[in-house]
Order: C-alpha cells, then structure tokens, then sequence
C-alpha cells in the first residue's frame, strides 16, 4: 500500500490553485462552459461517473475537473482514475499533482478512505463516436465503477457532457480500418479513429491532438445514487437516468458548436 499511498500524496492543492489561476479563465471562456449541480456532490467519499466526448483531448473531463476544483478551493481531496496511457495520463506529473492515479481497486479505495471524490470515465470508445452519435451515452456496459460504488458503498454522482462531440468532425471509431490494416493482430489496436479537425484536416489516430473548436460545453451533475447487490440493474438504471438528461439537453441546444 505504500506506493498506493504515494500515488494520492502527489496530489498538490497548491500546485492546482496555481494551474487554476492560469488555466480555468482560458478554458472557460474558450468553450463558454457551464458546470451545473457541483453542490450535489456529497461530504464524504462519492464516485462520479461521467459520458465524455471530443477525441483523445475530452475536454469535458478537464473542464469538470477544473471547475470542481475552483468550487472547494481544491482543498478537498480529489482524484481521477485515469489510465497510463493518452495526454492525460498518470505518467505526467502535471496531472498527477492535479490527481490523476491508477484506475486499479487499491488505488480507488485509498481515495475513498480519505473520504475523496473519484471522477471516472468509463466509456473510452465514447470519445471517437460519429458526431452525429453525439447525444448517446456510452459506457461500453463496463462494470468495474459500479462494483466500486458496491463494495466501498459510495455514492455514484452522474455526470452529463453536451458538447464535447462538436470540437472536431468526428467521422468514425476506426475499427473496420483497424481490422482491414491487421493492427488488431499486430499491434492490439482495435480502432483508428478519423475526424476532420484542426489544424490537420483528415486526422487519422487523433495521436497528436487537435486544437479544438470554440464548442459550447455543459455538464450537469445529477442527485447521488446508490448501487445494490445487482450490478446490471444499477448501470441500466443509472445511464438511463444519464441518457434521460443528456436528452434534454440536447433538446435545448440550438446549433452545434454555437450551443
């Protein structure tokens, strides 16, 4: 447990009221974001479980972060499962300081046990969905957050993204290409995703990025919930409850990108 413990002591609220300072203004302003039902976070240890969208860069998972951290003054311990791998990984130490641990049960229960808030994506295929799949949540029927909520009995606190799909043209996940190309075989690589986006135009892979466009992003943060002994039943219920109000936002979004 030590290194475990070790992971969540990197997390540094002074280095992240810094970063705040410097990014949350710029963020903000750049995709006019709304973050909406921070105060239905619970004292205590709560999982929050949320769709995510916009290519290898999800700007939405920055966006809840950022902001749930200028909420508590980023005095309240914090964290993100967060794999090894991608721009946001637990291999960089910026987002380490911010939060970022392991995505592994030891790693979820040490934050818990600090009474922390755990943010999770589950859904990663969701991030190269076809923008035109844009209001679908996504989750991949994983189960692992759910387990989590079960067996540490914590809250799950849904959060909903509108917006993040609409940054670049999100045009396919990739597989058939993936497949037809043999780097499932060669390489385990099960999809290569195609967008249209700045500054490349044709973007294969998404592996450097994109500059994302000034998309309007909103994420509403929904009343905790609680998981039982049917872990199926609970994540029916609970993207169900996600699909119902992603929805509705989408009911009220005007234009893409505009917002």
């Amino acid at each position: 447990m030590g290194d475990v413990e070790a992971a969540l002591d990197e997390r540094d609220p002074e280095f992240i009221r810094r970063r705040l300072a410097d990014t949350w203004p710029l963020v903000r302003r750049w995709f006019r974001a709304e973050v909406r039902g921070l105060d239905l976070i619970p004292d205590g240890p709560a999982l929050v479980v949320g769709n995510h969208s916009g290519g290898n860069l999800t700007p939405d998972s920055v966006i809840l972060a950022l902001a749930y951290n200028e909420y508590t003054g980023a005095e309240r311990p914090s964290y993100a499962l967060t794999d090894d791998i991608g721009p946001t990984s637990t291999r960089s130490s910026f987002f380490r300081k911010f939060g970022a641990i392991s995505p592994s049960p030891q790693h979820a229960k040490a934050a818990f046990d600090r009474d922390g808030v755990v943010l999770v994506y589950p859904g990663n295929n969701e991030v190269h969905r076809p923008s035109w799949q844009r209001h679908r949540i996504d989750l991949g029927g994983r189960l692992g957050w759910a387990r989590l909520a079960r067996d540490h009995n914590v809250p799950v606190v849904p959060a909903v993204a509108i917006g993040g799909q609409e940054t670049a043209l999100f045009l396919t996940r990739g597989e058939t290409l993936a497949r037809a190309l043999r780097l499932d075989r060669l390489f385990g690589v099960r999809e290569l995703p195609l967008s249209i986006a700045l500054p490349w135009g044709l973007n294969v892979g998404d592996f450097f990025g994109h500059i994302p466009l000034p998309s309007k992003i909103v994420i509403q943060l929904l009343p905790p919930m609680t998981v039982g002994d049917d872990l199926d039943a609970a994540y029916h219920e609970i993207t169900g409850r996600m699909q119902d109000t992603l929805t509705g936002l989408a009911a009220h979004r005007r234009f893409p990108v505009i917002g």
